[in-house]
């Protein structure tokens, strides 16, 4: 089980923890290393290390705090999420989508569009800082309901109670909340909303579908009243968990279309990065007409991210690096940005690799020193013609 663990460490790789110990450094003394957790864990001395904290940049602007744990404490997370998972597996609801085997989040994003076709209105739900606020009482009840493997409770205790690293430097023990980071973190999570949400969903709103991924949520109501009900139905559940909805960013959406004709101050809410609202399009079959339906595309903030990704790594500036190493840097974002973002409206997604284009045109202009528009086009197409495969978004069509 530890080595298994192990394996899947080592292919996702990651930094090191709070120990500055890397992968690399771990591989060295592989067979001591791996032997050390086990006899730890088996004897039940395993203590979980503090969390290093780092922060990384939300799409919406802020920080967020992300945990990372030592190269050990990721390997023996894993024997424990690695024993669990299958038995929760077989119990968690079919709307429940994120860290999941076998279900993506384009499962998520492709249910969702559909509900939106079938129900006018949309509760949107936020839960206020969820990882940081899940209570470690109610999460070792909920647990004790799916195990009563006690060496599996014992480490998820002391996981939960790990100390956790501070801005200054400093370790404070944890009170409540998982850490966004940890490999055991996402399946405690769904095991808390699996009982908070889930369930409660299923039992007392049977009619009404959802898309949860981890503790992002969108409830399909067929009525504004029913979604204003909801609502207040589930603030006072969530209170029961512990837990608090944002007030400002849950809100109730109504999904115009051609075929409704209602208002509402709401028209549109961002479901995993993709933007859900109406959008005009002209009709394939018969006499060309323009129709209002409401759909998904790739999400305003998303592409701010991605062009400020895309600039970071080639500046438009003269530079002593070749157009071969931009493309090297690029296309392992180029190629998973296509992947994720072209699954609804592409033209949306495919505008930003335009703007990369634009900028690969600017670096030429800079680099070569070229005077002019025709002579500016003229050197791309002929890179282009040389080089068709060059950068992944011009293999896939995406060269004006």
């Amino acid at each position: 089980m530890v080595y298994n663990s192990y394996l899947k460490v080592l292919e996702k790789d990651g930094g090191a923890g709070i120990d500055k110990q890397s992968i690399e450094q771990f591989n060295e003394n592989l067979s001591g290393n791996l032997y050390k957790i086990w006899n730890r864990m088996t004897s039940g001395s395993y203590f979980p290390p503090p969390v290093r904290t780092v922060f990384i940049p939300k799409k919406q602007g802020g920080l967020r705090p992300l945990g990372i744990p030592t190269v050990s404490d990721r390997i023996a997370q894993g024997v424990v999420k690695d024993y669990l998972e299958p038995t929760v597996e077989a119990v968690f609801h079919n709307g429940s989508f994120g860290y999941r085997p076998g279900r993506s989040a384009h499962d998520a994003l492709t249910q969702c569009h559909q509900n939106c076709n079938q129900k006018a209105w949309v509760l949107d739900v936020d839960i206020k800082g969820f990882f940081d606020n899940i209570s470690h009482g109610i999460m070792m009840e909920l647990l004790e309901q799916h195990t009563k493997e006690k060496w599996v409770l014992m480490y998820v205790e002391r996981w939960l109670k790990a100390g956790v690293e501070q801005e200054d430097g400093s370790i404070i023990a944890r009170t409540k909340g998982t850490p966004q980071g940890g490999v055991v973190s996402p399946l405690l999570a769904n095991i808390y909303l699996h009982h908070a949400f889930d369930t409660w969903m299923a039992t007392s709103y049977p009619n009404l579908p959802f898309e949860r991924y981890a503790d992002d949520i969108v409830i399909h109501c067929n009525t504004k009243a029913a979604a204003e009900q909801l609502l207040e139905q589930l603030a006072l559940r969530m209170h029961q968990f512990e837990l608090t909805l944002h007030p400002e960013k849950t809100k109730i959406v109504y999904c115009k279309n051609y075929q409704r004709n209602d208002t509402h101050d709401n028209e549109s809410f961002t479901f995993l990065s993709y933007s859900f609202q109406p959008r005009t399009i002209k009709t394939k079959f018969g006499k060309p007409r323009l129709l209002v339906v409401f759909s998904a595309a790739i999400c305003n903030a998303a592409k701010t991210s991605i062009r400020a990704a895309i600039k970071e790594v080639l500046p438009t500036q003269w530079s002593t690096q070749s157009l071969e190493w931009f493309a090297s840097k690029l296309n392992p974002k180029i190629r998973g940005w296509i992947n994720y973002y072209t699954r609804f409206n592409k033209d949306e997604a495919y505008g930003v690799f335009y703007y990369l284009n634009g900028l690969i045109r600017k670096w030429m202009k800079n680099t070569y020193k070229i005077r002019g528009k025709s002579g500016l086009y003229k050197k791309y197409k002929s890179v282009q013609a040389e080089h068709p495969l060059l950068f992944y978004h011009w293999k896939v069509g995406i060269k004006a």
